[in-house]
């Protein structure tokens, strides 16, 4: 039987949290002297005394749960937090609707860059604040629950983490995985204050400079102006931004082995070479059709190519250029990059580098298997042997990925949208990364979506957000039998 005190109990903690952090936001609202405070101040209390209802009568449930349980917690923790969250938009006036509150919270906490603004530039501090600091808390949640919650569950098969199979299953942060999750979280807190001072130092106000470096180092792309980075004019802060848009999108881990002086982790690791590769690839190929095709210097083009290349390939979403109006070559490698993702262990959504680098060895070993049928061809990746398991289980999370994408794609072409906008959009919303191609380009929002289209992105985000295959677990009928 399910556990549901164990569940109640999880959820509620993360309650409280949420709203301490809320009351956070309310002092950034106070300091910048907006009647918003208080929206922010009603919102805390009654996330923290709800929480505090639930948490009080379970404080002495015990805190090991099963790997069932642990499903129902990670997809609840996102529900709860963006539900919740939608109380400072709708306190305050800047959402009408709970519909467009729950949008932006759920784009917010999945790390999507999609907002129902029009000119989120006119948004209150407070606000500004919030956006950018769900986008944070949902990168920093993406990267430790692996870390927090799969030892509590006393099992492997919570699909957030273990179905990306980061290629460092064997090779342990430290030998008690809360002092991991807790050097993760100052790793990820380390590269915000970074790229904060770093910001700073390119004449970024204070203020834009801790949102922006929140929604970079998360993979997030909010930003505090309504054409995105393009309100920057700076090549260096836009070079700031790229570098942290690219570090954001490495494992976390690995980086920690790099402080740690063991950079063979890094430099001989074979996903982080292949998407080294890729970005630097791509950006070089794009850079030279720019420069080529609209007369930008050769300067412009290496910035405009590197940045929205790494931004897409991040499932960041940042940009400073309308991409849609690029030519078709240019603009055909970043519709087939927001398929990708960046590596496993970071807050970027999309396939991941580690399904893409097992994927095509894989294929090529089938290949060479027609060739010599008696041949044993195992699939190595950093000289490590992949389970037939785990190559199964990344086989049918791609051809789940594809069909939500496309089954996505379907329903919003229902919605009127021609087969370019409908396409590029479930794409960028299953990526988490937000702006797609054709209506709801860079430049564009999402508040003439539907009621009911917004509902249905909102469920691609979490699906995006959460892999695809804990969700459908989740709605199995068997999940729920002994």
């Amino acid at each position: 039987m399910i556990n549901f005190r164990i569940i109640a109990r999880a959820l509620s903690q993360v309650l409280i949290l949420e709203g301490l952090f809320m009351a956070i936001a309310g002092l950034v609202s106070y300091i910048f002297r907006e009647s918003e405070a208080y929206s922010f101040l009603y919102s805390a209390i009654i996330t923290i005394v709800t929480g505090v209802f639930v948490f009080t009568p379970l404080r002495d449930t015990e805190k090991t749960c099963g790997s069932r349980e642990g499903y129902i917690i990670i997809t609840g923790i996102w529900i709860l937090l963006c539900t919740f969250s939608t109380l400072p938009f709708l306190f305050s006036g800047a959402s009408n609707s709970f519909t467009d509150a729950f949008f932006e919270s759920m784009s917010g906490f999945t790390t999507t860059n999609a907002t129902v603004y029009k000119d989120p530039g006119a948004l209150p501090h407070g606000i500004l604040f919030w956006r950018s600091l769900t986008q944070w808390l949902g990168g920093m949640l993406t990267i430790t629950l692996s870390m927090y919650i799969l030892p509590v569950t006393k099992t492997l098969n919570i699909q957030l983490p273990t179905s990306e199979f980061s290629g460092q299953v064997t090779d342990k942060i430290h030998p008690r995985v809360l002092k991991a999750a807790k050097i993760l979280v100052l790793l990820y807190a380390g590269f915000t204050l970074a790229e904060v001072v770093m910001l700073i130092i390119g004449k970024m106000s204070l203020f834009d400079a801790v949102c922006h470096a929140f929604t970079t180092i998360s993979a997030g792309g909010f930003s505090t102006h309504s054409n995105g980075i393009a309100a920057f004019e700076s090549p260096y802060i836009r070079i700031v931004i790229t570098a942290f848009m690219f570090f954001a999108g490495t494992n976390l881990a690995l980086v920690y082995f790099y402080f740690k002086g063991d950079r063979k982790k890094i430099t001989g690791n074979n996903e982080f070479a292949l998407y080294s590769i890729l970005t630097v690839g791509f950006s070089i190929i794009v850079a030279a059709l720019l420069f080529t095709e609209t007369g930008n210097t050769a300067g412009r083009s290496l910035l405009s190519g590197f940045f929205h290349v790494v931004s897409i390939i991040t499932t960041t979403g940042f940009y400073f250029e309308d991409y849609t109006l690029w030519h078709t070559s240019a603009l055909f490698i970043i519709f087939l990059l927001m398929f990708s993702g960046a590596m496993a262990g970071s807050a970027s959504g999309g396939i991941k580098m580690i399904r893409l680098l097992i994927i095509s060895r894989t294929n090529r070993k089938v290949i060479k298997h027609l060739l010599h049928p008696e041949a044993v061809l195992p699939v190595h990746v950093d000289k490590k042997t992949i389970p037939g398991g785990i190559l199964l289980n990344l086989m049918i999370f791609f051809a789940l990925y594809l069909i939500t994408v496309c089954s996505g794609a379907i329903v919003i072409s229902f919605m009127d949208y021609d087969l370019i906008t409908s396409l590029s959009t479930s794409a960028s919303i299953v990526g988490n990364i937000g702006p797609g191609i054709g209506s709801f380009g860079p430049f564009s929002d999402f508040s003439t979506m539907p009621v009911a289209g917004k509902w249905f992105l909102s469920l691609l985000m979490l699906l995006g957000r959460l892999e695809l295959m804990g969700v459908v677990i989740l709605i199995s009928g068997s999940f729920y039998k002994n």
